[in-house]
């Protein structure tokens, strides 16, 4: 059995599992927000109390590869309608900025003009321009997987160049930094 797959789902209080009108279809509501997701036939949810269980109906390498997968999403949804989730983003440059009007995240990243990035509803944004340090982006959520997607596409408005570090990277995150030329003599 799969060791992730086989983990119980343990729900907090104030959150709440349910299946649609569609068997296939799995609902999540709590203080946060609610989420949804369609959850494969070869997937079967048993819930007992505040527990959920996931099983799979057959060893087919297939199903052994959805079990953990589908055990994964719902327990992200779960956190994220409880607690939510959060990335930070940092701006390591000269004269790189940000700032946030309304859904729109508005950079300046060293090119010739500014970048205009709308930034989805159900993601919340703010910019932060702490003196002595560079820019940093914050943003929340309740879906993983969107505020995942959505703080990639901001990393590749400017990748991080590996001589000097320059460029957009998460907080924290460790860059591979090349030598540069050096003298022949």
């Amino acid at each position: 059995m799969s060791r992730i797959g086989k983990l119980p789902i343990k729900l907090p209080q104030g959150v709440t599992l349910i299946r649609g009108p569609e068997e296939h279809i799995v609902y999540v509501k709590g203080p946060k927000g609610e989420l949804s997701q369609y959850i494969d036939p070869a997937i079967q949810l048993t819930i007992e109390k505040d527990v959920v269980s996931v099983h799979r109906r057959t060893n087919q390498k297939r199903h052994k590869a959805l079990h953990g997968l589908y055990r994964v999403l719902i327990n992200n949804m779960v956190i994220g309608v409880s607690t939510g989730f959060a990335k930070s983003l940092e701006l390591v440059g000269v004269g790189y900025k940000a700032s946030v009007q309304g859904n729109t995240l508005d950079l300046d990243l060293g090119y010739s003009h500014k970048i205009y990035f709308s930034i989805p509803s159900e993601i919340k944004v703010q910019a932060e321009i702490p003196k002595g340090k560079n820019p940093l982006i914050h943003l929340e959520g309740i879906d993983k997987q969107l505020l995942g997607q959505i703080a990639a596409k901001i990393k590749t408005l400017r990748k991080v160049e590996p001589y000097k570090g320059k460029g957009i990277r998460y907080v924290g995150e460790q860059i591979r930094r090349k030598a540069g030329k050096t003298a022949s003599k």
